[in-house]
């Protein structure tokens, strides 16, 4: 008895998990028909053949009141009850109905297609500081990090040299070093 206590508050706890799965209002005491979905989807509850998308539908729409758009979890378990007598024909209905339990006890939501960040050649190659050139790569420095105001603007330095003159500070050298 301690064993159905057990698998019954797993599978209480994945009816939770379910419920507020992707929803940031969602409490967890009732289920929509798409996180129903899911949920038969993700546990291998829906096998193609026996039980599809649209029996889980039907029997969404059978166990719900008739105006709600959601199933409590006492709703919830007689939606299992009627797909258990499905997806599992050869067995009774007791240990059909205990093999979906087992199916979903203690399962979560699985995170498919979530999208990550791509990295294509064309990416890191606009993103490279090193490779820039002309006014643009002034902007950094031989690390990569940014120069900030002095890179984005011309700083005026007054020493008597024009901007960007590669001799600056070789005067005094040329000039004591000819004599």
């Amino acid at each position: 008895m301690a064993e159905g206590a057990g698998s019954l508050g797993e599978l209480e706890e994945s009816f939770r998990r379910f419920a507020i799965h992707g929803d940031t209002k969602a409490t967890g005491h009732d289920m929509t028909g798409k996180n129903f979905a899911k949920l038969c989807k993700d546990c291998k509850v829906i096998d193609g053949k026996n039980v599809t998308g649209t029996d889980v539908d039907i029997v969404f729409t059978k166990v719900k009141a008739k105006a709600a758009r959601v199933i409590t979890f006492e709703e919830f378990r007689l939606a299992l009850k009627e797909l258990a007598k499905k997806r599992f024909k050869e067995l009774g209905e007791d240990e059909a109905l205990e093999a979906v339990n087992a199916l979903i006890a203690g399962k979560e939501p699985t995170l498919v297609g979530i999208t990550k960040s791509a990295k294509a050649g064309a990416v890191d190659r606009l993103t490279d500081a090193s490779k820039f050139t002309g006014s643009h790569k002034e902007r950094f420095d031989e690390t990569g990090k940014g120069r900030g105001k002095a890179g984005r603007e011309n700083m005026v330095e007054h020493t008597g040299f024009v901007a960007a003159y590669k001799g600056k500070g070789t005067y005094d050298q040329k000039v004591k070093g000819s004599k």
